[in-house]
């Protein structure tokens, strides 16, 4: 029987935040065990055959308004001031996401274009974010028009391949993600910090877990191995529904597939991303060196392909979901020396800086 103040299930972001915490922060002991052969959860990287650094689990870029996070994690890591680009195939162009206005002008024609311009200007303002769905509701037929133009060429195919379902089948926080643009940012997040890791997120994680206090043991199944320790206190990042043994069913996920790739060139696309709203089975291509930075002669991509089946990557927004979760947190609030955090647990889809301010509130300890 193993003894220890703290167990942590899971070395994802919330994981390694709440060790992290509990370890430097309260000088205890701290056990944290996960089920894959390797830190870091789905934002873990490494390098490929030919040396390239890639996202095993399909890009992540970081990118937070959080002073607070930013700066725990710049503890751990240095950055890179990278600022992410995303283009869409869309009748045969390829233009940038999200729909702004030199989207618009790219489309459209010139004259057209810039009427709409003015349009969009003189209702929402400059530099304004219009949910798709508030611009179905303008009064405008004009902007009616462009607002269903966007909705079948933008949202409409990638949505029902992403979520395998119709948008008026999800919740409308799903559409509410899905905003009309109007200024020309071609970036596609506008947040007030967007770096990378300068060595890499296996790299971030590494020195958050490198404390005296932190034992990490990968490759191993907390639910094989729970009867063989005893904690003080547990934190479990995994799917709720599994803890309890799906009491109740399976909380629906989407997943993913990824086609990685190695191509002999120094360049594959024009972009860091390129997204496919109405062709192919794929959703997305990611050309990796963009990301990092890296020099190299070759280039490294990603395809990913949206699955029914397999590692739970997105939680499915619908109210009958929701109502399922709610169920298993009721289980979880009888526990007594357990908390619940994280994306799988909180069956919550959690940006990476949210996932690290999730497990700090969570854990109690200021960072």
């Amino acid at each position: 029987m193993i003894k220890i103040d703290c167990l942590v299930v899971g070395a994802g972001f919330s994981g390694a935040t709440i060790a992290e915490r509990m370890a430097a922060g309260l000088n205890l002991k701290v056990l944290v065990l996960e089920k894959r052969d390797h830190i870091g959860g789905n934002a873990a990287d490494r390098l490929n055959d030919s040396g390239i650094l890639i996202h095993p689990y399909g890009p992540h870029i970081f990118h937070t308004n959080s002073l607070r996070i930013r700066e725990y994690l710049s503890r751990f890591t240095r950055w890179r001031p990278y600022e992410h680009k995303v283009l869409a195939q869309i009748d045969g162009k390829l233009v940038p996401l999200p729909f702004n206005l030199n989207t618009l002008h790219a489309l459209f024609p010139a004259a057209e274009a810039h009427r709409l311009e003015q349009q969009l200007i003189n209702q929402y303002g400059e530099n304004a974010r219009v949910p798709i769905l508030k611009l179905r509701e303008s009064d405008s037929e004009n902007l009616r028009e462009l607002a269903d133009y966007v909705y079948r060429k933008v949202f409409l195919g990638y949505t029902t391949k992403q979520w395998g379902l119709r948008p008026e089948e999800l919740s409308s926080s799903v559409t509410a993600r899905v905003p009309v643009l109007i200024n020309r940012d071609d970036r596609y997040f506008q947040d007030t910090f967007q770096a990378m890791p300068s060595a890499g997120y296996t790299a971030l994680f590494r020195r958050m877990l490198d404390h005296p206090n932190i034992t990490v043991r990968t490759g191993e199944d907390f639910f094989l191995s729970r009867n063989q320790i005893r904690a003080r206190r547990i934190f479990y990042t995994g799917p709720i529904d599994a803890y309890y043994d799906y009491r109740f069913g399976r909380l629906p996920f989407r997943s993913l597939h990824f086609k990685h790739e190695n191509i002999s060139q120094e360049r594959f696309q024009p972009a860091g991303t390129v997204n496919f709203p109405n062709d192919h089975d794929y959703t997305r291509c990611t050309e990796f060196k963009y990301l990092s930075g890296q020099r190299h002669p070759d280039t490294a991509i990603v395809w990913e392909y949206p699955a029914a089946e397999g590692e739970p990557y997105y939680p499915v927004p619908r109210p009958e979901n929701e109502s399922l979760y709610k169920r298993y947190r009721q289980l979880a609030a009888n526990e007594n020396n357990i908390t619940f955090i994280g994306r799988l647990a909180n069956y919550r889809y959690y940006n990476m800086d949210q996932a690290v301010a999730s497990a700090l509130s969570g854990c109690g300890v200021a960072a």
